[in-house]
């Protein structure tokens, strides 16, 4: 028996969608139809975070909770309307993934069963050039978000002392994301060391509260600040995207102002609408002012030259990179192998024979 549909009318665009009164996110009780209608409601924000990026999609056939797809290629069956920007990943495959446009295409991802969207920091013009920072505070196990939030506001100071502006938004999860709109100039290698540069930069000036340590087992309790989201093909979340919790939280731009008193649970599939409708979307003006990395990349032949700080691990998918230390947790380290010190401390180790 076929599946119940409903058709919803976005401009000229009709999107069907299939069992629109499946529960999606079982603690509130929201359908895939209501994940429709949550989406269309922060129209302009979602749009605009997804805008010409290549976008990876997290899907969940069942509803949250249920099964759950990570889909960089283009799901089969899209209309000819949907567009799409192709990409190549580390491994050297490529793939056709999801490119935003209107509105109506991520209307026509959830009818797709997806609730996330996470897109690239480059966009469809040249996916190959960055035109994102972005700085990833990450709490770990005893910190959350009340450490992520005091964090933040060193993060805004040494911006401030760059002359960048960060727009930040709750992770939806745990943590801070802070967006720096950026020239496209440089590739992912290049933004991913200013990133570095940076993070090492906000750690010097809480020691105590910030670690850029990639080895789980050196961070202690403080605040990761995650440089290799700045690498090729890693994704975040966009603004305004759901994610895949059953209470429906969403990664919700915010004021700096507003920062310090805001929590995570303020901001739900539930909660958005009426503050998007009374605000709009506070992060406009992000695109108004790109910046240049130069002073960063200065940064870190500062730290390269003056502090002996070369690059740091690359995640476990990428193939070895030139100039990385060796990809083995502290732990491991075997010394009939290996001389140095930590691999995390950015000195490279001395390979014996």
């Amino acid at each position: 028996m076929a599946s119940p549909f409903t058709e919803v009318q976005i401009g000229d665009r009709t999107v069907r969608v299939s069992n629109p009164d499946r529960v999606y996110f079982p603690e509130r009780g929201e359908t895939k139809l209501d994940l429709v209608h949550y989406y269309l409601s922060v129209g302009e924000g979602i749009v605009r975070a997804l805008y010409q990026r290549p976008c990876m999609l997290h899907r969940y056939p069942e509803g949250v909770g249920g099964e759950k797809i990570y889909q960089k290629r283009l799901p089969k069956g899209a209309p000819d309307w949907v567009q799409t920007a192709e990409v190549s990943f580390p491994s050297g495959r490529t793939a056709d993934e999801l490119c935003v446009t209107e509105v109506a295409a991520v209307a026509w991802a959830v009818q797709m069963s997806t609730v996330e969207f996470h897109p690239w920091h480059s966009r469809r013009a040249d996916v190959e050039k960055p035109d994102e920072l972005r700085i990833d505070l990450d709490p770990q196990p005893g910190t959350g978000f009340a450490e992520a939030k005091r964090v933040a506001l060193v993060v805004n100071e040494v911006l401030a002392e760059l002359g960048f502006v960060g727009w930040p938004k709750t992770s939806g999860s745990k943590g801070i994301h802070i967006y720096v709109r950026i020239a496209p100039n440089y590739g992912f290698r290049e933004v991913r060391r200013a990133a570095l540069a940076f993070a090492r930069e906000v750690e010097r000036r809480a020691p105590d509260q910030v670690t850029t340590a990639w080895w789980k087992e050196e961070r202690g309790e403080q605040i990761f600040l995650d440089y290799n989201q700045n690498a090729k093909d890693r994704t975040i979340a966009a603004a305004y995207s759901v994610r895949g919790f059953p209470h429906g939280p969403v990664s919700a731009p915010v004021t700096w102002d507003e920062l310090p008193d805001v929590e995570m649970r303020d901001f739900t599939i539930a909660t958005m609408p009426e503050r998007f409708a009374r605000l709009g979307d506070v992060g406009t003006g992000i695109d108004d002012v790109h910046f240049d990395i130069d002073r960063l990349l200065e940064w870190a032949d500062r730290d390269e030259h003056d502090h002996g700080l070369g690059d740091a691990p690359y995640p476990p998918n990428f193939p070895k990179m030139e100039g990385e230390p060796p990809r083995v947790q502290p732990s491991r380290k075997n010394k009939a192998n290996w001389t140095g010190e930590s691999t995390a401390s950015g000195v490279e180790p001395q390979q014996l024979d």
